[in-house]
């Protein structure tokens, strides 16, 4: 029927005519669907294999079957990566997960894995002192990202442990590794760097020193502390006496305590036995 056949009929078969042309496709809409829908469900589109690449070292075949394998749904054709990523990234120590449909019927899988960096303990915000810590301790990957896993599994025992506000993880990380140069220099390791609610710094050697290295941004703190690196060593080799503590927060110079002597730094050392 042309179009100008089509204008002289009346508007309610012009109206019905549409109707049944449009219930007409949504049948053949439905019927294409129900096809697909089939055709996707044959076991011919199963998967046939699941190969695993990348960083593996701590999960084995059995963790990702039983954390992971599991939990994947529909076949070749139908499975939604994005939940199939997420149930792979649902594993302890599994950071990051890509996964790429591969023709026959198969899945890869390639996974990127934490690296430790250190221990992290979160602070409730407004919390001052190491005892407000959290009990629980988490990790610190090497991006500065929170992650929970087995601390078990974690085999350098030299990692240092963070504690801080729940968002200062990365901050924190960093501020480490820029003050692990100078304590070097002082043949020590910062075992524990503490962040306080108001944003002073505390750092822990390896040898239980304690210095608090008061508040600022990375660089004021890491120059503060580079300073007292430099000068500690001969205070130290002046009484022979090992460091017990020390108070960078003064405004013209600092503060320390030696094992059995107390010494205010700049000007002329006060000795008082203890």
């Amino acid at each position: 029927m042309n179009s100008a056949a089509a204008a002289a009929l009346p508007s309610d078969v012009r109206l019905m005519n549409a109707v049944s042309a449009l219930l007409v496709a949504a049948l053949l809409a439905t019927a294409a669907w129900a096809a697909l829908r089939w055709v996707v469900g044959l076991q011919v589109f199963n998967l046939r294999a699941v190969q695993v690449e990348g960083d593996v070292s701590r999960n084995s075949v059995a963790s990702l079957r039983a954390n992971a394998l599991s939990r994947l749904q529909g076949s070749f054709l139908s499975m939604n990566l994005a939940e199939g990523r997420a149930a792979f990234e649902a594993v302890p120590w599994v950071r990051h997960a890509q996964l790429t449909r591969v023709w026959p019927m198969r899945l890869k899988v390639t996974l990127e894995e934490h690296r430790a960096a250190a221990y992290w303990e979160a602070r409730a915000d407004g919390a001052d002192s190491a005892t407000e810590a959290a009990a629980e301790r988490a990790l610190v990957n090497s991006f500065g990202e929170v992650f929970h896993a087995n601390l078990g599994d974690v085999e350098d025992e030299t990692l240092p442990v963070l504690a801080g506000p729940s968002h200062a993880a990365d901050s924190m990380l960093r501020m480490w590794g820029a003050l692990s140069p100078a304590a070097q220099r002082l043949g020590e390791s910062i075992e524990r760097l503490d962040l306080s609610g108001r944003g002073s710094w505390r750092a822990t050697f390896g040898n239980g020193a304690v210095v608090e290295l008061g508040r600022g941004s990375q660089a004021d703190v890491v120059e503060r502390f580079g300073r007292f690196a430099q000068s500690i060593p001969q205070v130290s080799a002046t009484y022979g006496s090992p460091l017990l503590s020390a108070d960078l927060r003064h405004a013209d110079g600092y503060a320390v305590r030696l094992r059995g002597v107390t010494t205010e730094m700049p000007g002329k050392p006060v000795n008082k036995k203890r």
